[in-house]
């Protein structure tokens, strides 16, 4: 099993092969063996792509695990070794609950050392019930960053409370200084401040049955089962809000929120002259920094890297290293499976600066429901049931509400 530092290194060979290759034919024609080596070699990036995530997923949740027990022990004044202790317990005395309710915790908590059942009385309430919310909203939010989709590109919030926000808004491609003679008044510009209200909503996993057998098998990981489940479904209802939610009883999604940068020539193609019209219906200002980019879904992707520039080159190009990006005309992207495939009047790619776009999730308001009514018990299950609060809006609210900041392509 290769280690994530040798999938690294091996994704970083193919992608200099893959830039090398287009370097070697430039300014001359791009024939199909050249295109059929580089098909290659970008299949073998996407295998290598697809490991390299999920080694970064897990050590995502343990950098977490360990910045929750230095947190711990930095509040107790305690020693990482104790906050680590304590940490340990409550996830045990988690996964008990998940597997036999208050019972099971009572029971969990009876064979634990009596000097660490005796701490943990004093600061977890009955039966270990502030202890359950406190390890699941950890591990949900954790599981919402691996999730991907609009939280790759936008800003990223955590509040402790629900309440809505204001926001300021200004288009700033309009302000400008200027040159003061000697003794001269200075000119003024107001700056036209707008607001828009960073709202959240109440978003429930819809409930899940889990069999008795699965819970009482020793050798599943319950924690990440139920986790991974829950997680998976608030992610995708909330990517979807964020990307196209109506803003009416939901998140307004930043394609919603964009303005209209370039209508393509027909309705069924999207050319590499509609790619560059889009990035330049975005102002330059706006076209630098770190959450610049294109989005658009799977499908779209697939046809974008086809594409070929008048040099008959691919426009797709690979990253160099880790800590670069996979680019369309020299921009990363992201995949936003919600937005509309190729279509007639479709609105297909997104371009322009994500990171005005902001996604909200509280966090002390992730709630886990464990169900053991009739309605489940009859059929040999236990039902799980989550609810969480997240928000989305764009700060660039531009002429007639829609952003300067970020625009979309739209099919004819």
């Amino acid at each position: 099993m290769p280690t994530i530092q040798q999938l690294r290194e091996k994704r970083t060979a193919a992608a200099a092969e893959a830039r090398a290759l287009l370097d070697s034919v430039e300014g001359k024609d791009w024939g199909a063996d050249h295109d059929e080596k580089y098909q290659a070699i970008l299949a073998d990036i996407d295998k290598t792509d697809k490991q390299i995530t999920r080694e970064e997923q897990a050590l995502a949740l343990e950098a977490s695990s360990r910045q929750v027990i230095e947190q711990r022990a930095g509040r107790n004044g305690a020693t990482l070794q104790a906050a680590a202790d304590e940490t340990n317990v409550e996830s045990v005395l988690f996964a008990a609950w998940l597997k036999g309710g208050i019972d099971g915790v009572s029971a969990a908590r009876a064979i634990l050392p009596v000097s660490i059942r005796a701490a943990m009385s004093t600061g977890t309430g009955s039966e270990g019930g502030y202890t359950v919310p406190a390890q699941f909203g950890g591990l949900l939010i954790e599981r919402l960053k691996a999730f991907g989709g609009i939280r790759n590109l936008a800003t990223v919030i955590q509040t402790d409370h629900g309440i809505a926000i204001p926001w300021p808004t200004v288009d700033v491609t309009s302000q400008e200084g200027e040159i003061v003679g000697e003794n001269a008044s200075v000119s003024t510009q107001d700056i036209a401040f707008g607001t828009v209200s960073a709202g959240t909503y109440k978003y429930s996993s819809k409930s899940i049955a889990v069999p008795f057998e699965l819970l009482q098998d020793s050798g599943i990981d319950i924690e990440a089962y139920i986790t991974g489940l829950l997680a998976d479904r608030i992610g995708r209802v909330t990517n979807k809000h964020f990307v196209v939610g109506t803003g009416t009883g939901q998140p307004t999604g930043i394609v919603t929120a964009a303005g209209l940068g370039v209508t393509a020539a027909t309705a069924t193609a999207i050319t590499v002259d509609d790619l560059i019209d889009l990035q330049h219906s975005v102002d330059p200002a706006y076209r630098v920094g770190a959450g610049v980019g294109f989005g658009f879904n799977d499908s779209t992707l697939k046809v974008l890297r086809k594409l070929k520039g008048s040099d008959g080159r691919p426009i797709f190009a690979p990253g160099w290293e880790t800590s670069q990006y996979d680019t369309i005309l020299g921009n990363r992207y992201t995949i936003l499976q919600e937005m509309d495939s190729i279509a007639t009047a479709a609105k297909t790619v997104l371009f322009g600066q994500f990171s005005n776009y902001v996604v909200r999730d509280v966090t002390s308001d992730i709630m886990l429901f464990r169900m053991t009514d009739s309605k489940y018990t009859e059929k040999g299950q236990v039902g799980f049931l989550s609810f969480s609060r997240h928000g989305g809006v764009c700060l660039d609210a531009g002429a007639a509400g829609a952003a300067n900041s970020i625009k979309y392509l739209k099919m004819a």
